[in-house]
């Protein structure tokens, strides 16, 4: 008797700040990468599927991404780590908007 079939794995590749499609908020976003093995007796042998996709934390909403893509925002958020949690662009305290900017948060 030979038992086979097969297992899924989430792996949280980034958190993101954008604006979400579902509800229109900025919120944050996990980027995921869903990977379903092949098994034998119990045992993951190989990847036969990967998706990537990301998820609003504010409305919960799921949006399917291709692997470029998701390339793209791991690179952008990789990108942002330089010890300053708002972005290089941002150099005040959250919620100061600077002379002649728009802050997104007020309307």
């Amino acid at each position: 008797m030979i038992i086979f079939g097969t297992r899924g794995y989430l792996y949280q590749l980034a958190v993101l700040t954008m604006v979400c499609g579902w509800c229109g908020n900025p919120a944050a976003h996990t980027l995921r990468k869903r990977v379903t093995k092949f098994t034998l007796f119990f045992v993951p042998l190989f990847p036969f599927s990967t998706k990537y996709a990301t998820q609003c934390t504010f409305c919960g909403g799921e949006r399917q991404i291709p692997k470029e893509q998701a390339d793209q925002l791991l690179a952008q958020a990789q990108g942002g780590q330089d010890g300053n949690p708002y972005g290089a662009a941002q150099q005040q305290q959250p919620g100061y908007a600077p002379p002649g900017g728009q802050n997104p948060y007020q309307r």
